[in-house]
This record gives C-alpha cells, sequence and structure tokens, in this order.
C-alpha cells in the first residue's frame, strides 16, 4: 500500500508540472568586464582565485549579470578582445538563474558602428563561435566584425540610448 500511494504522489507531482515557456530574448547593454575587478571597483572582497576568468555584462546602471560560459558566451572568456567595450547582446535569463545566456554578440567600433561579432574560417567560409581551429579544416579562425542592425523582431527598451545614439 505504502509504495503504491508513493508512485501515485510521484505521478501527480510530475503531471503538476507544466512545460516551461522558452525565455523571452531581450537586448542587454553594457560592457564585459572581468568579475573580479568589477567586484573590486564596488568594494567587494572576494577571492579572486575562485572568480578567476570569470566575466560579467556591466548594465548603463551599474548591475552585473555574469556571463554564461555556453556555446556563445564562453568567447568572452577566451577572447579579451571582447572585454571592456561596448557591446549589445541579444539572450535571456532564466527565474532564479543570475547567469545572461548570450545568443548574439554585437560589438563597436572606434565609429560607434554595431558589428555583429563572430569568428570566421576563411579556408570553409563557416562561422564560429569561440577561439578554436575550425571545426571542417582544423586551421586557424579569426575573429570578425561585420556591420548589421539589431533584428527588427527584438523589442529595445527605449530608455537605454546605444552606444550608436
Amino acid at each position: 500500500m505504502r509504495v503504491m500511494l508513493t508512485f501515485i504522489v510521484s505521478l501527480a507531482v510530475v503531471g503538476a508540472d507544466e512545460p516551461a515557456s522558452p525565455p523571452r530574448k531581450e537586448l542587454y547593454r553594457g560592457r564585459v568586464v572581468p568579475m573580479v575587478q568589477a567586484l573590486q571597483e564596488r568594494g567587494v572582497k572576494a577571492y579572486s582565485e575562485e572568480l578567476k576568468g570569470q566575466v560579467a555584462l556591466e548594465t548603463p546602471d551599474g548591475e552585473l549579470l555574469p556571463i554564461l560560459p555556453d556555446w556563445r558566451g564562453r568567447a568572452f572568456y577566451q577572447d579579451e578582445r571582447l572585454r571592456k567595450r561596448d557591446v549589445e547582446l541579444i539572450g535571456f535569463r532564466r527565474p532564479g538563474v543570475p547567469y545572461l545566456q548570450v545568443l548574439t554578440i554585437y560589438t563597436f567600433d572606434e565609429k560607434k558602428r554595431r558589428q555583429y561579432t563572430d569568428y570566421w574560417c576563411d579556408i570553409c567560409s563557416i562561422p564560429m563561435y569561440e577561439i578554436k581551429p575550425c571545426d571542417c579544416c582544423q586551421q586557424e579562425i579569426r575573429l570578425r566584425f561585420t556591420p548589421q542592425e539589431l533584428p527588427a523582431d527584438l523589442a529595445t527598451t527605449p530608455d537605454e540610448p546605444s552606444p550608436t545614439e
């Protein structure tokens, strides 16, 4: 009887879960900075060894959003050229998770022009999203900047002007 009751309760709990809705893509603006440095500037004492290599998006209002080192966000951990510069990131945050999950990276050149940013293999003509040998030919890839506007279907926050404005 006890096993049957546990089974029924388990089914009720599993059945009660509704499928999670996909997170909403949003535009995040700021500068990607090393977490240790950002915390030090705010007077927060932390062991730098444990935070070594972590990066965060510092928003215009000073909020720090740690960047998830996944297939797209990992570029900020690998490539210092992407840090300490104005960026616009398309991504999302999940409820209860502090990390920003990056889907698309835009950086700005010296003339404040928006540039879609990825890595490119000149031999195979394929884009990549982190520093590593080309998936196809195993040769070196390069950091690529391509002038591009934000997607039309992406809502932007009117009170946050982009670096181009």
